[in-house]
């Protein structure tokens, strides 16, 4: 009985190792996503400074911009940034879901006072 409860609980730390490495943020992604008919990229870098989570995102025409409120629950990372076109500033939330070296949510931001959301795939690099 004992051997039973000893393999049971190796396998299910194991399990949680396993499920902590696969929502593993940190790293390089390369992401794309579709703003109306137009594709679009960004790469988003996330590191560890001590126990939190820091990073940025830059797009082809805008270098690095720090991410806020950047958190990672069961898997799922959420943050904000702010997307600078033509002198403009839009504010966008994201959700993400990591699944190894994938992940896959939405961008939302209110842009014209209309809430508007796109889908994001990344690879992590």
């Amino acid at each position: 009985m004992k051997a039973i409860l000893v393999v049971a609980l190796v396998l299910g730390v194991s399990g949680l190792a396993g499920a902590a490495d696969a929502a593993n943020p940190v790293g390089t992604w390369k992401c794309e996503y579709k703003i109306g008919e137009q594709q679009r990229t960004s790469t988003l870098t996330i590191k560890k400074d001590g126990d939190k989570l820091v990073g940025t995102m830059s797009w082809p025409d805008q270098n690095a911009e720090n991410l806020k409120d950047l958190k990672l629950t069961d898997g799922t990372l959420t943050f904000s940034n702010v997307r600078k076109i033509m002198n403009r500033e839009i504010p966008i939330e994201y959700k993400l879901t990591i699944d190894g070296d994938k992940l896959k949510g939405k961008g939302a931001s209110d842009f014209g006072g209309q809430k508007q959301e796109f889908d994001i795939n990344g690879k992590r690099e």
